[in-house]
């Protein structure tokens, strides 16, 4: 949610109304930058809470005082606050796997520190098992987006204040066919998505009680709806089918200057643009607007994955899947393993169809989704060497299929191990780690 405007200054003039044809041609150059897999990032979200005992709620003031301190920090990452008050970190572009964990790592070394002082520090969960939502930031962004959201019902609200995320980001892949070009590589994230989602679901609760879901996250994210949180079809042209989907999904407020920004209902952005109003800012705002599962932005953001256990538990989600999309041979692998799966989402765009949702609320209990990440996961660790990662790592992520993938478990598992006692009764502990 705290996106900035997608990055097109080289097209036209902020302030010229554009034409119908003008965005469509906007929209295919700019989200699709194709060339060598060279580059990778991570967007971490995290849920902030007090040190001493994390079902207690953290006033704003004792966040605001927070925040100060961690901007004072020299950190390589963005950092951003997100409605709720959960904080994110999203790294630079980097040349590779280990250098992008080094950013990232030492930046929340240095975020924790500053957090403790204030004794407050990160949860890494999917959906906040404790608290309801509770808006952090009142600007006109988050203001328009609550209004636009609450008239499909409480999901916004929880998507925006008590959800959190491990998001990769990968570059789109080469313009040729092959494993590794942009059409496959669109592809393959819708599909091998579903196997993410369900690997490592991490949000079984709300409100201290189990949803009946492994990743309520991602059902909070399917319950927005498709025009706001899905994605477009994946037959045809990507580009073409990411502008038509930009085109047609609705306007969620139109900015002003001073006061609050109107919120119209029903709006597409192509009604918009025929009326001859809009701007190249506005298709950018608009753009920022959209949540599908997997976003192009000049590369390709993976938005499915739920926030990982541990200090260190969002390296095994950003290495898995950076090995099996910029390994050829992992690739390759992973595209035949999923591909048998499509036939599950019945040509539905994700992530409204049977193959996610069956994924979000199975996890890996799931057979299908169970076979296809043991062999993926397989296939990571084989590549992982090869596109320059440590053993580190490379153990990490084995420790990890061994703990939950081989036992068609994940992290939610665990969390509903915790909270149920044999009588089946559920307890307020200490979900953290």
């Amino acid at each position: 949610m705290s996106d900035s405007a997608t990055d097109c200054s080289d097209c036209t003039e902020p302030r010229t109304a554009l034409t119908e044809a003008e965005v469509e041609a906007l929209v295919r150059g700019i989200c699709f930058k194709t060339g060598p897999p060279r580059g990778v990032g991570v967007e971490l979200e995290w849920l902030v809470h007090e040190l001493r005992d994390p079902r207690l709620p953290v006033t704003h003031e004792r966040l605001r005082a927070a925040y100060a301190a961690v901007r004072t920090v020299p950190l390589r990452s963005a950092l951003t606050i997100e409605p709720g008050g959960q904080l994110e970190l999203s790294s630079p572009p980097a040349a590779s796997l280990t250098e992008c964990i080094g950013i990232v790592s030492a930046d929340l070394d240095a975020v924790r520190t500053a957090l403790a002082g204030h004794g407050l520090g990160l949860a890494g969960i999917g959906h906040d098992p404790w608290h309801s939502p509770r808006r952090f930031l009142h600007e006109p962004r988050y203001d328009a987006m609550e209004t636009c959201l609450d008239r499909t019902g409480p999901a916004g609200r929880r998507m925006m204040c008590t959800s959190a995320s491990v998001q990769v980001c990968l570059d789109a892949g080469y313009e040729e066919p092959g494993p590794l070009g942009h059409g496959r590589r669109w592809w393959l994230a819708h599909q091998l998505g579903a196997v993410l989602v369900a690997a490592f679901a991490n949000s079984p609760l709300a409100d201290r009680e189990p949803t009946g879901w492994r990743s309520t996250r991602q059902l909070t994210w399917m319950e927005i709806g498709a025009d706001r949180a899905g994605g477009p079809p994946l037959e045809g042209d990507p580009r073409a089918a990411w502008a038509r989907h930009v085109l047609d999904s609705p306007v969620m407020c139109v900015r002003r200057d001073g006061g609050p920004w109107d919120v119209p209902e029903g709006l597409t952005f192509r009604e918009w643009t025929r009326s001859g109003r809009p701007t190249r800012a506005d298709l950018d705002y608009h753009i920022t607007t959209l949540f599908p599962p997997v976003r192009p932005r000049g590369f390709l953001e993976l938005r499915m994955i739920d926030a990982q256990p541990g200090e260190d538990g969002w390296i095994v989600p950003l290495a898995v899947t950076t090995a099996l999309f910029d390994d050829p041979w992992a690739a390759e692998t992973a595209y035949r393993t999923v591909k048998p799966l499509a036939e599950r989402a019945m040509a539905l765009p994700a992530p409204h169809n049977p193959l996610w949702l069956d994924a979000a609320r199975s996890g890996l209990a799931d057979p299908e989704l169970h076979e296809a990440a043991i062999t993926c996961f397989a296939a990571a660790i084989e590549a992982l060497p090869r596109i320059g990662a440590t053993p580190e790592v490379t153990a990490a992520v084995t420790a990890y299929r061994d703990r939950y993938v081989v036992q068609g478990r994940t992290p939610a598992d665990e969390l509903l191990d915790r909270v149920y006692d044999t009588a089946g009764r559920t307890h307020g502990k200490d979900l953290r780690t």
